[in-house]
């Protein structure tokens, strides 16, 4: 029994479900209706599937960004690429409404599918740049990224002229806004990513090239690990993720702002793979860990708004949480308060 606590206890998921279930001990005192869950309009509606719906954004792009970070780099362009997407999906769709008569009829530029394949095609086709200047070009991954982060604002408001395009095509509301069986769509999505990516890394031997990749690059180059491939592809990946959380964004607001969309995304999505237990050093990553990090950015969000305290306090208390949250995963920071039959005991913490 104590060595099944003691494995529990050391669980990479132990600290941030602990967190998480702080964190609502903590508004079911101080949010009225927090856990309450209706049944409205065929669907179900309440804070909690709030929550769950807004935090898929980040827990999508945390999925890619996972993979990349477990090859020992990063991406902090994944804002300004969710900025694009939105953007290219909200131009090419137009939604312009035109009075023919006494009527309003909507006059779109392109189909639908069109316009969504189109955002996905670009969102990769950055990711590939980003992979490129990485894995080719061997530059350090958080200035290849950050080219883009800055470029691709930009990119973004080239592309709505720097207005906010508002979009008026009710049937793309539904990826960011509709329900299937009463639960969020954009939860089937982020499922559909996660199992995917689970069964790839899981199921096959392409988690453990990732792992190598991130423990020691050169040797598992010279142990046959086509690895300048795979680090390409992580990052053509991770972009995608942040293409299709780009299309759920401008879909719930129902339009695309170059300036906003996505700002800050890279930062949260960063923090939900460091909260789940992902090493920024590379290495063994955790997808599921991710998926609960976005999770608890999101409800330690609203909790904040929930409560009253003033949003420019919110970046302040996040960085402390995930400050905490990093240290109790903290092997070293553990020993620090760790008893054994000798007393206090400091392994490793010097």
């Amino acid at each position: 029994m104590k060595n099944k606590l003691q494995r529990i206890n050391e669980s990479s998921l132990f600290w941030p479900f602990m967190v998480l279930v702080l964190l609502l001990l903590v508004n079911a005192f101080l949010t009225k209706g927090f856990f309450v869950i209706e049944w409205k309009h065929e669907r179900f509606s309440g804070i909690l599937i709030d929550i769950l719906n807004r935090s898929t954004y980040i827990g999508i792009i945390a999925i890619g960004l996972t993979l990349v970070i477990s090859t020992g780099g990063i991406d902090i362009s994944v804002g300004s690429v969710v900025a694009i997407s939105g953007a290219i999906a909200a131009y090419l769709i137009g939604g312009e409404l035109v009075l023919e008569g006494n009527q309003q009829i909507l006059v779109t530029r392109t189909p639908m599918a069109v316009a969504i394949a189109a955002a996905l095609l670009s969102a990769l086709i950055l990711g590939m740049w980003n992979g490129f200047l990485v894995s080719r070009l061997r530059i350090q991954p958080i200035v290849a990224t950050l080219i883009l982060m800055v470029a691709g604002r930009g990119i973004a408001q080239l592309v709505t002229n720097g207005q906010i395009i508002t979009i008026y095509y009710k049937p793309y509301y539904f990826i960011g806004n509709g329900t299937l069986l009463g639960i969020p769509f954009s939860v089937y999505v982020l499922l559909a990513v996660l199992i995917l990516v689970i069964l790839a890394t899981r199921k096959t031997a392409l988690g453990l090239f990732f792992e190598s990749i991130g423990v020691n690059r050169t040797a598992s180059r010279y142990s046959g690990i086509q690895e300048q491939r795979i680090v390409f592809w992580s990052y053509a990946f991770c972009a995608f993720c942040a293409g299709v959380s780009g299309l759920l964004v401008s879909s719930n607001v129902k339009s695309a702002d170059g300036n906003n969309a996505g700002d800050l995304f890279e930062l949260d999505a960063i923090l939900a793979v460091v909260i789940g237990g992902t090493s920024l050093n590379g290495g063994k990553f955790n997808l599921a860990g991710s998926i609960l990090g976005a999770v608890i950015i999101q409800t330690l969000t609203t909790t904040i708004y929930s409560i009253g305290v003033p949003p420019q306090v919110n970046l302040v208390i996040k960085s402390v949480v995930v400050f905490l949250v990093s240290m109790l995963q903290s092997e070293n920071f553990r020993a620090l308060f760790r008893f054994g039959r000798k007393g206090f005991q400091m392994r490793g913490a010097l």
